[in-house]
């Protein structure tokens, strides 16, 4: 609570902390429906996984760059030490990740693919258990059951299972590699955690930086996409997904507690299976639905689990 806010009347104080929080769900919400288009630009685009993401952090880079020109903070992308050894560590995995993650779409698809990743946060939590010894809650560990129950029949594997139906080595090979992504997602985001110093959207500048030189000579190699739509859904997939929906996410994140983030953060795989429904027709199954609604009860029980047992601020 800053100093304005304290010297109002309780009341006023309730109403200005409920309004924050409302505003910070609303910015997630809008965050996680941005996120959910991610799939179809990187369709429309029709380039490979590696130009795909060199563009992402190039546009993302102008983008975040622009930000930090127009809010003038740049003091915040100033680095030394450890802070600038987690986020140079922070944007290698950060581009291994999206990597992986355009290669999983390609290979199952981008519902299939999103919500497999978002098994993330349970992996923090695993993580957490076993280097820093955090404590984990019975409720905890039945919704981590529930969740690769959910898992399971999310990525189709019972629905095959049950009717006989075998899935092809690159299926099988994307779902691998969303699971790696989500592995690399969690390691992210406990270098994000333990880091001081860097804020949220300094450490995403420097995950577009060192995406951009660290792939750069891929374009000139391979080859530039032809002029045209494509450079405008490869732009869309820096300036949106990650300029523009990540500055979104960061300011609702600052605004609510780490059980609500972590509910919140189901807005992005659930709008991304009903965005590829409604523009590609690809729906999921029954059981795949089920699965996805089984993973975000698991979710809602972690986040606020974790919100009570560790009355912290959340830092990303």
């Amino acid at each position: 609570m800053n100093s304005s806010s304290a010297s109002l009347p309780v009341s006023s104080v309730s109403d200005h902390l409920a309004a924050r929080e409302r505003g910070g769900m609303w910015l997630m919400v809008a965050g996680g429906l941005m996120l959910g288009t991610l799939g179809i630009f990187l369709e429309e685009a029709g380039q490979s996984p590696l130009t795909a993401v060199w563009f992402r952090c190039a546009f993302g880079l102008l983008a975040l760059t622009l930000w930090f020109a127009v809010t003038r903070r740049w003091r915040e992308l100033r680095l030394s030490g450890q802070a600038r050894i987690a986020a140079v560590s922070a944007g290698v995995l950060a581009v291994v990740n999206w990597v992986m993650f355009f290669e999983a779409i390609e290979r199952t698809s981008i519902g299939v693919a999103t919500v497999v990743v978002h098994v993330q946060p349970f992996l923090v939590m695993a993580f957490g258990a076993w280097w820093w010894k955090e404590r984990i809650t019975r409720a905890q560990g039945v919704a981590t059951l529930a969740c690769l129950v959910g898992l399971a029949l999310a990525s189709g594997w019972v629905d095959g299972a049950l009717t006989g139906a075998g899935w092809s080595a690159s299926y099988l090979w994307g779902i691998a590699l969303a699971l790696l992504n989500s592995v690399g997602y969690a390691a992210v985001t406990l270098i994000a955690n333990r880091a001081r110093g860097v804020s949220p959207l300094a450490l995403s500048w420097w995950q577009c930086a060192v995406g951009a030189v660290v792939l750069a000579w891929w374009p000139f190699v391979n080859g530039w996409p032809p002029m045209g739509p494509a450079w405008a859904w490869l732009a869309g997939l820096g300036a949106i997904h990650t300029g523009l929906a990540y500055v979104v996410l960061y300011a609702g994140v600052a605004r609510l507690s780490a059980g609500r983030v972590a509910v919140l953060q189901f807005v992005y795989p659930a709008s991304a299976v009903a965005v590829e429904w409604a523009v590609y027709g690809r729906a999921l199954s029954p059981g795949q639905l089920v699965g996805v609604l089984m993973m975000l009860a698991a979710l809602v029980v972690v986040g606020t689990q974790r919100a009570v047992s560790k009355d912290a601020p959340l830092r990303r």
